[in-house]
């Protein structure tokens, strides 16, 4: 019922994707378990036929018996496990699903990690465990632990079409179950080769450029640079006008008030009265006593 809930679900979800990574890896597990038949032999790699809407992505599985894997390791398409390889919990048997999907299907990865600053160049590829019993048909199938011994897991990406524009190296990425992303270099003898310690998904990146550095490293145009230098220009010949009008301004204003204190002290020392239409000085008010008025003053005293 869980199988066909899970299926339901993804088939009503949009094209070839879906949201979270760990639910993909559920639904192929799923796919692989529903897909075996009853001649399928240990030790032997099978195909796993995907419907339509996961065409993208190829998938093979083999079981084996736990000490087996152990002291002969294994190869499962780009996926080397090396002698001393270990399955924890492992009671008996072991399958070990390959899973490599296509670039143009990677979205979900940039969706669920951080890649930002990174590119994807390579298919993602990813190896994973789960217990099996004698019929290959569990019906309860669950995770198992891939440990790597001395000998680490070596991944082949010798495939992949990876245009070595730059003459560095990829990195090689490893998306942990919880979010996380492990960045490490490539091998030194096989740029295109990685290895790792545990089971999981990898890949290989490079760095890119964000559009704000790229755009900084592109030469304008001339006409740009023109239209650019024309515009400057306007906009510096406007403020040297506005600031020589304030100038003017400022210095007619300056007169002006020079003028009116001038007036305003000959009035004051003047002063300066309106006769008609003309302005003319007045004598101030003393004059000369007549003498009809003098003897009046003398003999009231």
């Amino acid at each position: 019922m869980i199988f066909s809930l899970v299926s339901l679900t993804f088939h009503e979800s949009n094209s070839q994707s879906t949201k979270s990574v760990h639910v993909l890896d559920l639904i192929i597990r799923d796919y692989t378990f529903k897909s075996l038949d009853k001649t399928f032999k240990t030790g032997t790699p099978q195909s796993v036929k995907l419907p339509a809407n996961l065409s993208g992505i190829k998938v093979d599985t083999v079981r084996f018996r736990c000490g087996s894997l152990r002291r002969y390791g294994a190869n499962l398409k780009e996926f080397h496990l090396g002698i001393g390889v270990s399955v924890h919990p492992c009671i008996e048997r072991v399958m070990l699903i390959r899973q490599n999907m296509v670039q143009n299907l990677a979205s979900i990865y940039y969706t669920n990690y951080d890649l930002n600053g990174y590119q994807l160049v390579s298919p993602i590829v990813g190896i994973l465990a789960y217990n099996a019993d004698e019929d290959a048909n569990s019906s309860n199938p669950f995770q198992l632990g891939i440990i790597a011994g001395e000998n680490p897991i070596t991944i082949d990406f010798t495939n992949t079409s990876f245009n070595k524009e730059k003459g560095n190296n990829p990195l090689c990425a490893s998306f942990e179950g919880n979010g996380r992303i492990t960045f490490t270099k490539s091998s030194t003898s096989s740029p295109l080769s990685c290895v790792a310690k545990k089971h999981g998904h990898f890949g290989l990146v490079i760095e890119s450029l964000t559009p704000s550095e790229d755009d900084f490293r592109k030469p304008l145009s001339k006409w740009k640079v023109a239209v650019w230098s024309t515009i400057g220009a306007a906009i510096g010949a406007s403020l040297i006008g506005l600031l020589l009008v304030a100038m003017v301004v400022r210095v007619k204003k300056r007169t002006r008030m020079v003028e009116l204190e001038r007036r305003a002290y000959e009035e004051e020392a003047l002063q300066v009265s309106m006769v008609g239409h003309v302005r003319a000085p007045t004598a101030s008010g003393t004059r000369t006593i007549s003498a009809i008025e003098h003897e009046y003053i003398h003999h009231s005293h």
